[in-house]
């Protein structure tokens, strides 16, 4: 085994599991406040809880996704440096709480997600928009394309997955700005679920539309969480395209600042995720794909899936605590 080999057997061998703990306990944390309507209470937590886990991990990660910039961000910021300082170099993607509203309005969806590469491999993004569309797995490269218009894009896939328009159903925020976006598709014959928050989870619903219900992916949202959806799509084989939304000169130097060349560029799932890729991602709330954590009298229980894109594994983890002080 060369060492190239040996490093990504490390990777799979240590990391696997390690990541399901980093999730599981942020989640927890933030489960603890749903429904108690403060956003920031929730969203810190979670980030205390997963800094802590991740600092346990044999790693020398670097933040290159993460709570914002560093003078907006006391811990997990872009960036900073995390775990032991020992074992392979890694970037790393995360939302600690993905759907920060959803979670103090306990509604469906909200996530603990984070996603670990080989250093270099994860697209260093701004945290500005940017225009999305996504597919899962199954599908020949060019079925969908950011450039075709919505109803374009919406054929084309009904045409490769053998089915009538009227069967497809797009995911898009519900946003003011995506009101020509929300007729052009139902003009088209199409079903619409819009979601109030969490496009990570918009994405990631696409990988299994049988259990979802979700079968493309519409629409504008965080860059940042773009990068962590990608991510997960590298990882079960779908299709991502997005295109920063640089509509400002200081977007476009900020752009510029974190290597972002060329604005009107495409990126592809592996521009935005390449190399080795695991994601992991707990419930907080149920979901469509997760069930949240659930606080019985001696016990906590815990959905998470954990994914890996070279072998393509996708592993679903359903585990009950009894020890809970580690929480």
């Amino acid at each position: 085994m060369n060492v190239a080999q040996n490093i990504v057997a490390g990777l799979d061998r240590i990391l696997t599991m390690e990541l399901v703990r980093v999730t599981e306990r942020a989640a927890v944390a933030a489960a603890r406040l749903r429904g108690r309507g403060d956003e920031k209470a929730a969203d810190q937590v979670a980030v205390d809880a997963m800094r802590q886990e991740l600092n346990r991990l044999a790693i020398k990660g670097t933040v290159v996704i993460g709570e914002g910039e560093r003078d907006e961000a006391p811990m997990l910021y872009i960036g900073e440096e995390v775990g032991s300082g020992k074992g392979p170099a890694v970037d790393i993607a995360l939302d600690p709480l993905e759907g920060t509203t959803i979670c103090a309005k306990n509604l469906p969806n909200a996530l603990a997600v984070i996603a670990i590469a080989e250093k270099g491999s994860l697209l260093f993004a701004p945290d500005v928009y940017m225009d999305k569309i996504a597919i899962g797995p199954g599908y020949a490269d060019g079925v969908i394309d950011i450039d075709a218009s919505p109803a374009e894009n919406i054929a084309s896939l009904a045409r490769a997955k053998g089915v009538a328009v009227s069967d497809i159903t797009a995911c898009i925020l519900d946003r003011p700005r995506h009101g020509k976006l929300i007729d052009a598709v139902r003009a088209t014959g199409a079903a619409i679920r819009l979601i109030g928050d969490g496009d990570v989870a918009g994405v990631i619903h696409t990988t299994d539309p049988e259990e979802t219900g979700i079968d493309i992916y519409l629409g504008t949202g965080g860059a940042p969480e773009g990068v962590l959806a990608a991510a997960a799509l590298r990882c079960t084989g779908g299709q991502m395209q997005g295109r920063l939304i640089l509509d400002t000169q200081e977007k476009v130097a900020r752009a510029a600042k974190m290597g972002i060349s060329d604005p009107k560029r495409v990126y592809r799932t592996e521009d935005m995720a390449r190399g080795d890729v695991l994601f992991a991602a707990t419930g907080v709330t149920d979901g469509n794909m997760l069930a949240g954590v659930k606080f019985g009298r001696n016990t906590i229980t815990t959905h998470t899936i954990v994914l890996r894109s070279s072998s393509r594994t996708v592993r679903e983890i359903k585990a009950r605590h009894q020890d809970l002080d580690k929480f």
